[in-house]
C-alpha cells in the first residue's frame, strides 16, 4: 500500500483577518500553496494572498461536495482547507473522515459559533440543546422544541429558509411567547451583529447568510386579560419540564370540558389534577363553580396555585395527597361531593374505587369523565359506571398538528386518548 505523505490541514476560523490566526497557522499558510475555501467567504480569504504572501496560492472554491473530495484527492502536496469554528462539530470534519485516513488529516479548531454567541449574550450554555438544520430536515428541531429546553441553539442553512421554518415551528407548537429569539450573524467577524427578533412580525430582509439562532426561555409576567375564555394554550400553564404528562393537552382538554356540560353552579372534583389545567379552565368558564383539585405528586399544589394566578381563578381546595388517603380520613365526610368529576392520573383499581366511593353521592344529571390511554381498562371502567346507574359513551380523541418542514408541511400525531363519559 502506497504511503500518502501529503497532509490536509483543516483550519477552523472565526475571523476574516489573517493576523487573527495563531502564528503557527500563519506559518502553515506561508508554506502551503493549495488552499480550499467555502464559497460563502471565498473572496475574503483569497484577499489574504494579496496582502500577506509572496508565494502565489492556488485557491479552490469549495461547496463541501464531491468536487471538493475529488480535488483534495488529486493534490500531491499539502493542502489547507478552511472551515468555520470547529471542523469536527457539525462541520466538514465528518465528511473528510469518511473519505480520507486519519493519518492524512490534521484539525485545527477555533471557538464554535455557538460558544461565541453565548459569550456575547452573556448566558451560560452548559445545558443548551444544540440542533443543526444545515443541510438536514427539521425533525430534530421539532423534537427538541417539544421538550421546551431552557435554551436552544440552532445552526441554520441560508439556502433553505431555515429562519422561516423555525418561526413557523415555534408558532405551530405555541412557543412564540415561550422563548426570546436571538439572531446571531457573522459571529466573531467584523460585521458581527446580534438582534433580538419578535417572531410575531416578519423577519428582517437584511439577514446575513452566516447566521445562527439562539432561543432562551422568557421570564414572562402573565396577565389573565390576554387569556381566551376557552381553549387556553398549553404554553400558559406552568408544568415541570421533566413531567409533561402533568398537563392535559389543549385538544383533549377542550373535549373534556365540553363533555362535563359545566353548570352555572356546583362542585367539580379534578382527581389526578397534575398542573390543574382541566379544573382551572372549568373555573374560567364557570366562575361560580367550586373546584377541588387532588393530586398525590409532590409539588402539584404549587403548580396549581401558580396556574390559578395566571388564569385569575381560585380553587376552593387543593389536596396534595393520594385520593386513597382522603377517603379514609374524617375530612372526606365533611367536604362537599362533586356534581362533576374528572378522574385521571391513577391506575385502574384506584379509578374503580373512586367511582364506587363518589358515584353514590352524585345526583341525577351529574357527570363523570375519565381520560384513558390504556385500552385494556375501558371495559371494566365502563361496567363500573353502568353498575352505578350512569349512562356511558366512549370517544376516541386523535388529533394531528401541522408542522412546517423544508419541503412544505407534515402532520404530527398527538397521542390518542379515549374519553369515557358517564351521566347519571
Amino acid at each position: 500500500m502506497t504511503e500518502i505523505n501529503r497532509k490536509i490541514h483543516v483550519i477552523g476560523i472565526n475571523s476574516f483577518k489573517f493576523e487573527d490566526l495563531p502564528i503557527k497557522l500563519q506559518n502553515l499558510f506561508f508554506k502551503t500553496v493549495n488552499v480550499a475555501v467555502p464559497n460563502s467567504y471565498f473572496e475574503k480569504i483569497k484577499s489574504w494572498s494579496e496582502n500577506n504572501f509572496d508565494q502565489k496560492k492556488i485557491f479552490f472554491e469549495s461547496q463541501s461536495n464531491n468536487k471538493l473530495i475529488n480535488w483534495l484527492r488529486s493534490q500531491k502536496s499539502d493542502v489547507i482547507l478552511i472551515s468555520r469554528g470547529d471542523p469536527l462539530w457539525f462541520g466538514i470534519g465528518r465528511i473528510l473522515l469518511e473519505n480520507f485516513s486519519k493519518d492524512e488529516l490534521n484539525f485545527y479548531p477555533s471557538n464554535t459559533c455557538i460558544q461565541l454567541a453565548f459569550s456575547k449574550l452573556k448566558i451560560p450554555w452548559q445545558d443548551t440543546i444544540i440542533v443543526s438544520i444545515h443541510g438536514r430536515d427539521s425533525n430534530q428541531l421539532v423534537e427538541a422544541l417539544k421538550t421546551k429546553p431552557s435554551s436552544l441553539a440552532i445552526i441554520t442553512d441560508s439556502t433553505s429558509k431555515s429562519l422561516e421554518i423555525i418561526q413557523k415551528n415555534l408558532s405551530e407548537l405555541n412557543l412564540i411567547d415561550f422563548y426570546n429569539f436571538w439572531l446571531c450573524e457573522e459571529i466573531g467577524f467584523d460585521n458581527e451583529r446580534i438582534r433580538k427578533l419578535n417572531l410575531k412580525e416578519s423577519l428582517p430582509t437584511d439577514i446575513s447568510s452566516l447566521n445562527i439562532a439562539v432561543l432562551t426561555k422568557t421570564k414572562k409576567n402573565y396577565s389573565n386579560n390576554n387569556i381566551p375564555l376557552f381553549g387556553i394554550s398549553d404554553s400558559i400553564f406552568k408544568t415541570f419540564e421533566d413531567r409533561p404528562n402533568l398537563l392535559t393537552k389543549r385538544e383533549v382538554r377542550i373535549q373534556i370540558l365540553a363533555d362535563l356540560e359545566l353548570p352555572n353552579d356546583g362542585i367539580i372534583w379534578d382527581i389526578g389534577a397534575g398542573c390543574g389545567s382541566i379544573g382551572l379552565e372549568a373555573l374560567k368558564l364557570r366562575p361560580n363553580l367550586e373546584l377541588f383539585c387532588i393530586d398525590k405528586r409532590i409539588g402539584s399544589k404549587a403548580l396549581i396555585l401558580e396556574n390559578s394566578k395566571r388564569l385569575g381563578v381560585k380553587p376552593k381546595f387543593i389536596f396534595e395527597e393520594n385520593i386513597n388517603n382522603i377517603f379514609i380520613k374524617r375530612i372526606f365526610m365533611t367536604i362537599e361531593k362533586p356534581n362533576r368529576l374528572v378522574i385521571g392520573g391513577c391506575d385502574k383499581n384506584t379509578k374503580i374505587l373512586i367511582i364506587n366511593k363518589l358515584a353514590q353521592c352524585m345526583n341525577i344529571g351529574d357527570i363523570i369523565v375519565i381520560p384513558i390511554i390504556d385500552i385494556q381498562t375501558i371495559k371494566e371502567l365502563k361496567e363500573a359506571l353502568e353498575d352505578k346507574n350512569f349512562k356511558t359513551n366512549l370517544n376516541l380523541i386523535q388529533t394531528f398538528k401541522s408542522l412546517s418542514i423544508s419541503e412544505g408541511m407534515r402532520l404530527e400525531p398527538n397521542n390518542p386518548v379515549f374519553l369515557l363519559k358517564g351521566k347519571k
